[in-house]
């Protein structure tokens, strides 16, 4: 947003430029933007676009490594940029507050709920009116963020809370006190539909009840597109679109806008996912003009000469040449579904499964037709990982009958053959934590190989690896480079190529794509269903995003507290469903044209 309205401006950046560190290399350079006071910007782009650079520096923050080298960030008549010390320190929290992606860091697991809720407030004691309860004003704080039994909750540790509770708890800190101004970086990644409309529910009323302005960073457009009055696009460290959220996501007119609108994926169609190949160039890296040329099928020689003005056009701003006059994202061709003679390659019949004292897995039954993918949907906690980890061996304490191709599999993986486990492969949901970091790319990929293929030599191992980059469309030159030098896309396709490596059944893929940049998550999606159609490969597909269910999966499984509530064709199951369950999960799912219908 660019201009104020009648509640006046509570946000104005100018010329915001954050480098790394005793250098004159920018990570992020040239932002400005302003906010109204009670309304929300949405700051979306890829990883490493400089979207949570920007939310940090807000706060007059930047990272180790980082420092904020020019700009202007004034909230209101205080230029944060300009504090120090206490000055500093007083101002965050009361006029600036901050909602990190994952609820566990900004809580401490050390100190029940209600202590760190009194904290948040008895540190800025001396703006709260004379004679205030704290703990009135704390079973407030939890009433506005809509948390049931709040006595129960105070007297909880951290780790007692489920994922949504943690964020309520960590967004009810954020709005102890007032402040003008709230950043949410991230603050829905991981949590499943429902538990995602109420957090974006209760950050949307407080937004308007008290008049604050928030900064929400993401890169889930649909739920941008729900959330946000106004949109920013960042790319490579730049503002490369600012405008309404409702035109923005109508008509994008810079071409790098459009790409991420045409790789989220449709709740309604199964569409093929149209990713945007490349990435992003690295600080110190990025070229004399736009930055997006070498992605950008519409660059030219002008392109590359100098980078583009951020130019005004209308109540929107393009940092573009060559800007889109056709209108709106394209919509993706209908994808293709693969061939099945029928046969189930993996049966579940009677399934039990256990943690503590109690059963979380509830006589579970379905199976996975050879060559196709099973989409297992459900909110957090509805057994879903449990499902997969049992059936993969990883979960041991289950009873009923999984059965690979007629052979029934034993509880844990070491009670398995070597064949049965060869046959059933796993993919992990976080690229970062799932590769061993002191090994290169091709000596991941090469660990299983030593395992079920010990007549391999060295050499063998290592060309059979490298074999299988271009596969999960990863180039060859990959193979030596360690997982810390790599993207998250980059790390999941290396897993990906690990688990595929030994030429599997069944693979199975836990919320692999749940962290993932829309374009990235798009690509990997669309390579999957490439493999799946070449290698007639069967997966069992965990996700809490029913959209993408649309495009990856030919069948879908329902779990609501661990029993199976509806199950059929995803085209019978998210077009009719039947069952109350199902169809709540998909009026709390996020769509684009939320943000359109608004227009």
């Amino acid at each position: 947003m660019t201009a104020a309205d009648d509640r006046g401006l509570t946000l104005q950046v100018e010329g915001l430029a954050v480098h790394l560190v005793g250098t004159s290399v920018p990570v992020v350079e040239d932002v400005s933007f302003s906010i109204p006071g009670g309304s929300v910007l949405g700051l979306v782009g890829e990883s490493g676009s400089g979207k949570s650079t920007v939310g940090l520096a807000l706060l007059a923050y930047a990272r180790p490594g980082l420092e904020i080298a020019a700009g202007s960030v004034r909230i209101g008549d205080t230029d944060m940029l300009s504090l120090r010390g206490s000055a500093l320190r007083e101002a965050r929290g009361r006029i600036v507050s901050y909602v990190p992606q994952d609820p566990a860091s900004g809580l401490n697991p050390a100190h029940r709920v209600g202590p760190q809720l009194r904290e948040a407030l008895a540190v800025h004691a001396s703006h709260l009116e004379p004679g205030t309860d704290l703990d009135a004003r704390v079973l407030e704080l939890l009433e506005d963020v809509r948390l049931p039994g709040s006595r129960e909750i105070l007297r909880s540790y951290p780790h007692q809370l489920s994922g949504g509770q943690q964020q309520r708890i960590g967004i009810a800190m954020a709005f102890a006190c007032r402040p003008r101004l709230i950043v949410l970086d991230e603050p829905t990644t991981g949590l499943d539909v429902t538990t995602q409309r109420h957090v974006l529910e209760t950050v949307r009323a407080l937004t308007a009840d008290h008049g604050v302005s928030a900064v929400y960073v993401s890169h889930d457009l649909p739920v941008v597109g729900q959330i946000a009055d106004a949109t920013a696009v960042m790319y490579a460290g730049r503002l490369v679109e600012v405008g309404p959220t409702a035109q923005l996501f109508e008509a994008p007119r810079h071409p790098y806008t459009r790409g991420l609108l045409n790789a989220a994926p449709s709740p309604d169609r199964a569409t093929t996912l149209v990713g945007i190949e490349g990435h992003p160039p690295r600080p110190g890296r990025r070229p004399a003009g736009c930055t997006f040329a070498d992605r950008c099928e519409r660059a030219d020689d002008a392109c590359r000469g100098s980078v583009p003005p951020l130019v005004a056009d209308g109540p929107r701003r393009i940092r573009c040449v060559h800007p889109l006059t056709e209108g709106s994202a394209t919509a993706g061709t209908l994808a293709a579904a693969p061939t099945s003679d029928g046969s189930a390659v993996l049966r579940v019949s009677g399934l039990v499964a256990e943690y503590g004292r109690g059963a979380v897995l509830h006589d579970v039954a379905f199976d996975l037709p050879r060559g196709t993918c099973t989409a297992v949907v459900g909110e957090s906690g509805s057994g879903k990982t449990t499902l997969a980890r049992c059936v993969v061996g990883l979960h041991e304490r289950w009873r009923g009958e999984i059965a690979l191709d007629g052979a029934p599999l034993a509880p844990g993986f070491r009670r398995r053959t070597d064949e049965q486990r060869r046959r059933v492969q796993y993919v992990f949901q976080n690229p970062y934590a799932s590769l061993n970091p002191t090994l290169t790319v091709a000596e991941n990929i090469e660990e299983p190989l030593r395992h079920f293929s010990s007549e391999l030599g060295a050499a063998e191992r290592r060309a059979r690896a490298v074999e299988m980059l271009p596969t999960v469309a990863l180039r060859r030159d990959f193979a030596d480079r360690l997982p810390g030098r790599l993207s998250g896309g980059e790390r999941q396709r290396v897993a990906i190529a690990r688990a595929l490596v030994v030429d599997p059944d069944v693979l199975v893929c836990d919320e692999i794509t749940s962290a993932l940049d829309v374009s990235v998550q798009a690509l990997i999606v669309e390579q999957l269903r490439e493999l799946q159609h070449a290698r007639g490969l069967t997966m069992l597909f965990i996700t809490h995003n029913l959209a993408v269910v649309r495009s990856i999966a030919q069948t879908a499984v329902v779990l609501e507290r661990g029993v199976v509530v509806e199950h059929g064709s995803v085209e019978t199951v998210l077009g009719d469903p039947q069952h109350a369950y199902t169809r709540q999960l998909l009026e709390d799912l996020p769509r684009l044209d939320a943000a359109l219908a608004s227009s």
